[in-house]
């Protein structure tokens, strides 16, 4: 699917209180099921000054900012580099998507280094993540019945599963193998309606939960025959990345 963006989101980045080490897509338009009326979720990494993080007064560790501009809601969140690299060793899927989006607002030789890094990051310990994100929006689908919940839990297990058999994140549902053949009908309803419910001819309850607990049990399986490593042999270089750019950060303002 070819994703349509507005021209005007590369002009958030530069306009914020801080510098950005990236801003990307991320949401329905990186997961492959944007409706026309879904918003627009930025996420990225921001550099503090240095005086913003050696003094007793430190600046914001994640800045945060939702509007609306054209009729399109944006969704921005940014983290600071230290907390987006620390939450990158632990085992976050969400920051791992996040910098390995395609769908690029932003970049800068720091994100560069940063998705070189990134599948050193990789540990088997990152299907926790998608096992826990799978339980709290399959929860959620049976208290709505919406759509979008359901979508997310085929999504994250599919994600998941890919990760732990290839050590490679695929975060686009419509690239991912493995599911049950009617998810591309249930992609096609939902880019109709953000927040619309199952359509007429969807599977019953039982067939749905069938193939949830299915899937579930496949990651676990993944997990525990993955050749991924316990723990993340990029630990060093992403610390070494802070501290250079942090100690950039101060050359450059001297």
């Amino acid at each position: 699917m070819t994703v349509t963006l507005p021209s005007w989101l590369a002009e958030i980045p530069a306009g914020q209180a801080h510098p950005a080490a990236f801003a990307t897509v991320s949401g329905a338009h990186l997961y492959g099921f944007p409706s026309a009326d879904s918003d627009v979720d930025l996420r990225g990494a921001h550099l503090l000054p240095l005086e913003e993080v050696v003094g007793l007064r430190t600046g914001e560790e994640t800045l945060t900012r939702s509007w609306v501009r054209d009729g399109v809601e944006v969704d921005l969140v940014t983290h600071d580099l230290a907390k987006f690299c620390r939450l990158l060793l632990r085992r976050n899927g969400y920051v791992l998507e996040q910098l390995l989006s395609p769908l690029v607002v932003a970049t800068s030789p720091v994100h560069q280094e940063m998705v070189a890094v990134a599948p050193g990051c990789v540990t088997r310990h990152h299907a926790h993540h998608y096992l826990g994100f799978a339980r709290t929006q399959w929860r959620l689908f049976e208290r709505s019945g919406e759509l979008k919940p359901l979508l997310y839990t085929f999504r994250v297990l599919l994600t998941g599963i890919h990760l732990m058999r290839s050590g490679e994140l695929e975060a686009d549902l419509t690239r991912l193998s493995g599911g049950p053949p009617y998810l591309g009908d249930l992609v096609a309803a939902k880019r109709s309606a953000e927040h619309g419910s199952l359509p007429p001819d969807a599977p019953g309850p039982e067939r749905l939960a069938g193939d949830v607990a299915q899937l579930t049990g496949r990651l676990e399986e993944a997990r525990d025959s993955s050749r991924l490593p316990d723990t993340a042999p990029s630990a060093d270089a992403v610390h070494d990345l802070v501290v250079r750019t942090r100690l950039s950060t101060r050359t450059a303002g001297t």
